[in-house]
C-alpha cells in the first residue's frame, strides 16, 4: 500500500486502496430495493468507509455498489443512466454473445446461475470485520437495510483460508500498483519496459488512463456537489472517484482438480503438474527466473523478495512456464510488449514520448492496457491437496467470490476473459483454453478446447487431453462503485 493517500481520499471508497486484509471476516449482501424513497434516504447517509478513513484502523468496513437495475429502481433519470458504460447497462448476462465471450456457456451458462439472471440485484453491500465481529455487524446492517426498504436476496459468505485459494495456491500475489502519486508518463519510453505501476485512470474514473486520456464515464451538465470534469469545461463528473466492480461466484472442483493431476502424473508428480497448469509454485513463487533488473512499479529493496518480479522474455517457448498456464494468460507481461507496430520509427516515437495518433493501431495491445485490481474472497471449506487426492475425500464445496475493479469493463475484464483466458488461440495455441478456469466447451467449428501443452526442452511437447472443467460460474453481475459525492447525488 502506498504511504501517501490520494488528494481526494475522502471521496473514494476504500476498496480501491485496500482489500482489507486485516479484516479476515467478510460477507457480501445482494439486495433488492422494494421501497425506493426509504432506500434513497439510507444510501444517502450510509457510513461507507473511504480511503481517508483507512488512515486509522477500522473494526468494520461497509462498501456500496449499485447495478444498472438499482439506478432504475432508485429513480435515476434515463439521461443520467444512459451516460454509463453500455456493458454496465446491459449487465453481465445481458445477451448470449456476451456470455459466449466470457465463457459462460454449458454448466456456467446464466440460466444455471443462483443469482444474476435474468436480472442483477439492485445493490451490493460489502461487509468486512475483525475476527469475531462480522455477525454483529451483519445483523446491524441487515436490520437497517430491511427497515429502509431493502430485501436481502442473497448472502455470499466468505472463508479465511490463510492467503490461499481453494486449489491450494497462494492468492493475491500479482496485483498492479495504482499510480496515485502520478509518477507514470503514458506513451513514453517507460512503456518499453514491463511495469507494475499503472495509471490511476485504468481503475478510477475521472483520471488519465494508460493512453493518457480519460476513460468514458458519466459526465453531466449539472450543477451541485459533483466535482468538475477535468476534460470537459463546465461539466460535472459523476464518475470521478468511482469504478466499475465485477462480481462472479466461482465454484471450484478442488477434489476433481487434484485427482486429475494425480491420474496424469502420479501422486509424486501431481504437485509439479498442478503448478505447471497454474503457472506458479504453490508458494506463489514464479516458475521462471526472477528478472535481474529492477522492474518499474516496485520500490527499492523489494526486487529480490517480490514474487511479482519476473517476465517471460527468457522463456518464450514455455519450457519453464507453459505458454497456456493460467497466470501467463491472466497477465502476459512482456508477451505482447510493446504492442502494435514494431518498426524502427514506431519504437523511436515511443522512446521520444510522441503519442500515437491511432489508438486502435495495436493489434494486440500491451498488457498494461488490460490490468484489473482483484479484491475477491474465498468461500467454503479448505482441503489440503494431499487429502483431496484420496478416494474417500468429500467434496469441500468451495470457491471464490471473484471481485475486480476497472474503469472500462470491455477493455479490461471482458478482454482478459475473452482474448486471454478463454481463447483457444492465445499466444499461438490452437485447441486449449485456460487449464484452470476454462469451460472445455468446443468452439462453434467443433474444435476442442480441453487440451493443455507442456513444452519440453527436447522440443516435443507433452499434451494433456480431455481435461474436465474445474471452475463453474454460479452467479455474476456488473456494479458501479461510486465516489461518496456521486452516491449522495444519485440518492438525493
Amino acid at each position: 500500500m502506498n504511504a501517501t493517500q490520494p488528494a481526494e481520499a475522502v471521496d473514494i471508497q476504500g476498496l480501491l486502496w485496500s482489500g482489507f486484509g486485516s479484516l479476515p471476516e467478510a460477507a457480501f449482501l445482494l439486495v433488492r430495493i422494494d421501497n425506493p424513497p426509504a432506500a434513497r434516504v439510507w444510501l444517502h447517509t450510509a457510513g461507507v468507509t473511504t480511503i481517508a478513513d483507512l488512515a486509522n484502523p477500522q473494526a468494520t468496513v461497509l462498501q456500496i455498489a449499485l447495478s444498472a437495475n438499482g439506478l432504475r429502481r432508485l429513480g435515476v433519470p434515463d439521461r443520467i443512466r444512459d451516460a454509463f458504460a453500455p456493458e454496465f447497462l446491459d449487465g453481465m448476462a445481458g445477451d448470449a454473445a456476451r456470455s459466449r465471450r466470457l465463457g459462460d456457456v454449458g454448466a456456467s451458462a446464466p440460466e444455471n446461475w443462483r443469482w444474476g439472471y435474468p436480472s442483477e440485484p439492485d445493490a451490493l453491500l460489502l461487509l468486512y470485520a475483525q475476527a469475531g465481529g462480522l455477525e454483529t455487524f451483519k445483523r446491524d446492517i441487515g436490520a437497517a437495510v430491511r427497515q429502509a426498504g431493502f430485501t436481502v436476496v442473497h448472502e455470499l459468505p466468505t472463508s479465511d483460508m490463510g492467503s490461499k485459494e481453494p486449489f491450494g495456491f497462494k492468492d493475491g500475489v500479482s496485483q498492479p500498483r495504482i499510480d496515485w502519486e502520478g509518477r507514470r508518463t503514458p506513451n513514453s519510453s517507460d512503456d518499453l519496459e514491463y511495469g507494475n505501476l499503472i495509471s490511476v485512470g485504468e481503475f478510477v474514473l475521472g483520471y488519465r488512463n494508460e493512453y493518457g486520456l480519460y476513460t468514458e464515464r458519466p459526465v453531466l451538465a449539472e450543477s451541485g456537489a459533483l466535482p468538475d470534469a477535468e476534460d470537459r469545461h463546465g461539466s460535472r463528473d459523476l464518475g470521478r472517484n468511482g469504478s466499475y466492480l465485477v462480481l462472479r461466484e466461482l465454484h471450484q472442483d478442488v477434489r476433481g482438480f487434484w485427482r486429475f493431476v494425480a491420474e496424469q502424473a502420479g501422486i509424486s508428480g501431481a504437485e509439479a503438474l498442478a503448478e505447471a497448469m497454474v503457472g506458479r509454485h504453490r508458494s506463489g513463487e514464479p516458475l521462471v527466473a526472477r528478472h535481474h533488473l529492477p522492474i518499474r512499479g516496485v520500490g527499492p529493496g523489494q526486487a529480490d523478495i517480490e514474487a511479482n518480479q519476473f517476465i517471460y522474455d527468457a522463456d518464450r517457448a514455455g519450457v519453464g512456464c507453459p505458454v497456456g498456464a493460467h497466470v501467463r494468460r491472466a497477465n502476459p507481461r512482456t508477451g505482447d510488449l510493446p504492442g502494435g507496430r514494431q518498426g524502427l520509427v514506431a519504437r523511436l516515437l515511443r522512446t521520444l514520448g510522441v503519442p500515437r495518433p491511432d489508438l486502435r493501431s495495436d493489434l494486440i495491445a500491451s498488457s498494461r492496457f488490460h490490468r484489473i485490481v482483484r479484491r475477491g474472497r474465498e468461500f467454503g471449506s479448505w482441503v489440503d491437496p494431499r487429502t483431496a487426492m484420496q478416494p474417500d475425500c468429500p467434496e469441500p464445496a468451495s470457491g471464490l467470490h471473484f471481485i475486480c475493479l476497472n474503469a472500462n469493463i470491455s477493455r479490461q475484464f471482458e478482454f482478459i476473459q475473452n482474448a486471454w483466458l478463454n481463447s483457444a488461440k492465445f499466444n499461438g495455441l490452437g485447441d486449449e483454453s485456460d487449464p484452470l478456469t476454462g469451460n472445455r466447451m468446443p468452439l462453434q467449428s467443433g474444435q476442442p478446447t480441453d487440451r493443455f501443452s507442456l513444452p519440453q526442452a527436447n522440443g516435443v511437447a507433452r499434451r494433456l487431453q480431455s481435461i474436465p472443467p474445474f471452475v463453474t460460474v454460479r452467479g455474476g453481475g456488473y456494479f458501479f462503485l461510486p465516489g461518496v459525492r456521486a452516491l449522495r447525488f444519485l440518492t438525493q
